[in-house]
């Protein structure tokens, strides 16, 4: 029997195994799928109304007042002002121009043409405040500074043709009781007119008496009523002694206390011994304006009397810084009675129509000086809004004002901020600013801009390029360092709306008129060698 044969043997075919890329995840595709879906095709989007579009809608604009949109957007920048009155420079956020015009404003964004101007020493105050002086000159204004104490308007005000008076040791002197331009027409007026503007002259004299009388060099106080009217008559006696043209002087009212006519005697209803111990410390008092220290200034009539016709006036009292703050006091408070006290009869008269610029340089020592020139600063920013007068208020911190000896003088300072609508602040402290914040609003932004002013950033040599001429004898002998972050730079507040940062650049011409620092500055070298 045949062997049956064995079934062929099945081979398994052996599994080739490919290597093969690996494609992208399930959440890789979803996220490309987004991505493309947030782009359009080259063609446009599909579907209906579908397509390429040549140019893209720009949407709709709505408009709503700052109080409801800031809260949707506070990164908002306050709108610029108008480009009218003085350029004060750009804006160091946008980069347009930006103008100050108090005089303008009056009655449109502001109540009153009042000026606050405060930063600390050396930011570039009197420079701005130059500048609104120099182009209001332009304008028709007359530049009036009633007291210059340190002599830096003189050369801004010659070159202006204006006229400058000197009071000082053997420069000039001035008599309180001037009567500026009335003098010499009083007597061609009618009688009723001129019996009117004699009461208010005489008015004058007797206030400006009284506050050179409450500074140190006078009584050291103020004088009591009974004071007060043996002053005002002996003030109309000495008056009406006087020939037609001629004023007295403070050496003729001491002569008619000491005489005690009848008319005084009976004013003061004393007589003998009761009228001389009324009178002593009032005379004493006008004896020490005319000798001591103050010889010389008070002792007889004005040497330069003031020319009201002239484009601008300057009282220059720079001579009297040698002799003490005391004396300089007394002598703010002269300049400034009769320096307003001419223009204010020059235009009771008709002989003046022009709108003053007056700035108040200086003012924490013109605070200091007694009562007598915080009641002229209130009365004058009392009247600056029916006169049209800019006035221009600049010191260098608020506690300036609370430095008053008395609560009254104090109320009166912080009046003469609060009816200034218009603030320009520099470079100040962060506790200044809370100063500030109590009598204008100010943003957090513009509190940390205006204290990012405030400190240099470096301390190198730090030679300020802006006050350099070609004359002066300082070159730095290293390279100049960075300039002071807060030179010439100014928020502008008006009322309370968002304030404005601009940065004062000035011309070769300003460079020169506005140099504060008459000091001789020079480098020193320093060489050295090896052996």
């Amino acid at each position: 029997m045949a062997r049956k044969p064995k079934p062929p043997a099945v081979t398994t075919p052996k599994r080739v195994v490919r290597t093969v890329e690996q494609g992208p995840t399930r959440e890789e595709r979803r996220a490309e799928k987004k991505l493309r879906a947030r782009f359009a095709p080259r063609l446009g989007w599909g579907g209906r109304f579908g397509g390429r579009v040549p140019v893209e809608d720009a949407g709709t604009v709505y408009t709503g007042p700052s109080t409801q949109v800031g809260g949707l957007y506070p990164f908002l920048l306050g709108s610029g002002l108008p480009p009218r009155g003085v350029p004060v420079g750009r804006d160091v956020l946008t980069g347009e121009l930006v103008c100050i015009d108090p005089s303008g404003w009056t009655g449109k964004l502001t109540t009153n043409p009042g000026v606050w101007v405060m930063s600390q020493p050396g930011a570039g105050k009197s420079a701005l405040v130059k500048r609104v002086c120099l182009v209001y000159s332009a304008y028709g204004h007359m530049v009036c500074v009633p007291g210059d104490v340190k002599g830096e308007y003189s050369g801004l005000i010659g070159e202006l043709g204006g006229s400058v008076v000197r009071i000082g040791d053997g420069i000039g002197r001035i008599n309180p009781l001037d009567s500026g331009p009335l003098k010499g027409r009083v007597a061609s007026l009618p009688v009723e007119r001129r019996q009117a503007l004699l009461d208010v002259l005489n008015g004058r004299r007797l206030e400006t008496l009284v506050a050179l009388l409450s500074t140190k060099h006078g009584l050291g106080r103020t004088p009591d009523e009974v004071e007060r009217s043996a002053l005002d008559t002996a003030v109309h006696v000495a008056s009406d002694a006087q020939e037609p043209g001629s004023d007295p002087i403070v050496a003729d009212v001491v002569q008619v206390l000491r005489a005690a006519p009848e008319e005084l005697r009976t004013k003061l209803a004393a007589e003998g011994d009761r009228y001389r111990d009324l009178t002593r410390s009032v005379i004493a008092g006008l004896d020490n304006l005319i000798g001591g220290p103050l010889r010389g200034l008070f002792d007889g009539p004005t040497t330069t009397p003031l020319d009201i016709n002239a484009p601008a006036v300057s009282v220059d009292i720079s001579a009297l810084r040698a002799r003490g703050n005391d004396v300089v006091s007394a002598g703010m408070i002269a300049t400034w009675a009769y320096t307003y006290s001419s223009i204010d009869s020059a235009r009771s008269i008709g002989l003046m129509d022009r709108k003053l610029v007056l700035p108040m340089d200086e003012m924490w020592r013109a605070l200091r000086s007694g009562p007598g020139l915080v009641d002229a600063m209130d009365a004058i920013s009392r009247l600056n809004r029916t006169t049209d007068d800019v006035t221009i208020y600049v010191t260098h911190s608020l506690l300036d004002v609370e430095a008053l000896p008395t609560e009254q003088d104090r109320a009166k300072a912080r009046g003469l901020m609060d009816r200034c609508d218009t603030w320009v602040i520099g470079a100040s402290s962060e506790e200044e600013l809370r100063r500030v914040t109590g009598k204008r609003s100010l943003t957090e932004q513009e509190r940390m801009m205006i204290s990012s002013w405030s400190s240099a950033t470096s301390t190198g040599l730090d030679i300020d390029p802006t006050v350099l001429t070609d004359g002066d004898d300082v070159r730095p002998v290293e390279e100049e360092g960075t300039r002071h972050p807060g030179r010439g730079k100014y928020l502008i507040k008006i009322g309370t709306r968002p304030g404005i940062a601009a940065a004062l650049e000035l011309t070769g011409t300003e460079k020169r008129l506005y140099r504060t620092d008459t000091n001789t500055r020079r480098a020193t070298t320093t060489t050295g060698g090896g052996a």
